[in-house]
């Protein structure tokens, strides 16, 4: 973008805000950006602009860089839910493109601002990753790179298994106290500031260890089996985790945290920035080949798939239903005295703010609309995709159950001194979908890695309980 039309998009800015605040938008203070494609996929790659360096972000960004060199994909934006709201746009983007980017963006911050999903998210995550990519980078000196880096590949593999509900939230709390609490007995202002001896270090080393081999102990009691949270699981129990490692762990679990509402939330979330863009850049004063290309961006965003859920299209397709349902149940009073759907905008503002994709799809998917869309369930069969279910209920259960725990299997811990010699026994709990085996052949050998001894769980393949068992060197299954 040149300076003149960075200074159009700057005027643009002001009026879209001016605009979706009559709307009723509800939005953080926005700052913007805007990024070469470098930049862009960047902070695509790791998730945000701040976060610690592993190769795996590395593989990301040149997956999604090639992507689009070759045309094949493209990032219009990132958007940080954070307060103020940093949204990313990227240089590239003709001036209707970052226009259109804006106006979507505004809508995802009124989002992160009043779902109830976000309501426990810190808003400053940006500086807390920030210090916690330098708290890792100290690691890495003081024990080495290798050494980090094999920690990070394990609590990489295990992250999304944490609990978000509001019991884990309460564990969450008591965990941050618990290990301040450790960290004021072990660095203690009270301390003398006369040394011991010249061997204070040592005697620190001493404190810290004593530490470490009371931790578990003293935590034993406090976990009701099973539990869903594995990854504090492992941060409170483990028999083989130093203080330092169980830190790093619980910076990744805290930061798995902060983006599990979007997981809950995607399709809601894009159909409410698409709706809105599309409500916003009408009302802009456009030209009329301006009007042309806008309409085929967004054609473009909204374009159904033969194979996946578009989250734009079945989103924007389910609030512009809300709106219109909502709105014919108006009164004829109400609507001479509040305007012609009001009380359908009223009930989106309520959806907006309660509901996650899983309530959202349950409660406001209807038989007429799933028909609209040609929504279907489809698989393999011998060497061809078939479609084999259009029934709406079966098809709306499929998709509600894919959105389940943010579409992550729910693995239990059920026991954590199994068969009596401290084995770590996990459940898969099946409900009808079964583990991609491959990759949990590959996760077990991490699990073990941070638990220090034999690691188990159960799952069902082909309708038969399996067993599945690592002891480090290899990983063996048993049919129950």
């Amino acid at each position: 973008m040149n300076v003149q039309e960075i200074e159009k998009l700057e005027k643009s800015i002001e009026s879209m805000t001016q605009l979706a605040r009559t709307c009723g938008l509800d939005f953080y203070p926005m700052r913007y950006e805007i990024c070469p494609a470098d930049i862009i996929y960047t902070f695509g790659a790791y998730g945000m602009p701040t976060r610690f360096s592993h190769w795996s972000f590395g593989k990301i960004f040149h997956r999604l860089r090639l992507e689009y060199d070759f045309g094949l994909s493209r990032i219009y934006e990132l958007v940080i839910n954070s307060n103020p709201c940093y949204a990313f746009l990227l240089e590239g983007n003709t001036l209707l493109q970052n226009q259109t980017v804006c106006a979507h963006v505004l809508a995802h911050c009124d989002f992160f601002k009043n779902n109830a999903m976000f309501a426990h998210t810190p808003r400053d995550m940006v500086e807390r990753m920030s210090i916690s990519a330098e708290r890792i980078r100290q690691y890495e000196l003081q024990y080495g790179r290798g050494t980090v880096e094999s920690l990070l590949d394990a609590g990489l593999a295990l992250q999304e298994h944490v609990d978000a509900s509001v019991s884990g939230r309460r564990y969450r709390r008591e965990w941050r106290e618990q290990k301040d609490r450790e960290r004021r007995g072990l660095y203690s202002e009270d301390r003398p500031s006369k040394k011991r001896s010249d061997y204070d270090d040592l005697w620190a080393i001493g404190d810290e260890l004593q530490i470490e081999s009371t931790f578990v102990e003293e935590q034993s009691t406090r976990f009701p089996l099973p539990q869903k949270d594995i990854m504090l699981f492992l941060i409170e129990h483990s028999p083989v985790l130093k203080l330092w490692q169980r830190d790093v762990l619980s910076i990744l679990r805290d930061e798995m945290l902060y983006f599990w509402p979007q997981m809950e939330t995607k399709i809601m979330n894009e159909g409410w920035a698409t709706y809105w863009h599309l409500r916003i850049m009408r009302e802009m004063d456009l030209l009329p080949e301006d009007s042309i290309e806008f309409a085929k961006m967004h054609a473009g965003v909204v374009l159904p798939s033969r194979t996946t859920i578009n989250p734009y299209y079945v989103g924007l397709a389910i609030w512009e239903d809300i709106e219109k349902r909502w709105s014919k149940r108006q009164t004829p009073s109400s609507t001479a005295s509040e305007g012609l759907g009001s009380a359908g905008r009223e009930k989106m503002f309520e959806v907006r703010e309660m509901e996650n994709d899983i309530s959202f799809l349950r409660n406001y998917l209807t038989k007429e609309l799933m028909e609209q869309l040609d929504l279907y369930l489809y698989q393999k069969v011998g060497n061809e995709y078939r479609v084999v279910e259009t029934d709406y209920e079966q098809v709306r259960n499929a998709l509600c159950a894919s959105r389940l725990n943010g579409g992550i299997p729910v693995i239990l811990v059920e026991d954590g001194d199994y068969q009596r010699n401290g084995e770590l026994f996990l459940r898969h709990a099946y409900e009808g979908v079964e583990l991609d085996l491959k990759q949990l052949e590959k996760t077990l050998p991490y699990l073990y890695q941070l638990w220090g001894r034999t690691c188990h769980l159960a799952t069902v393949v082909e309708g038969r309980e399996v067993i599945f068992s690592c002891d480090g060197k290899r990983t063996q299954r048993k049919f129950v």
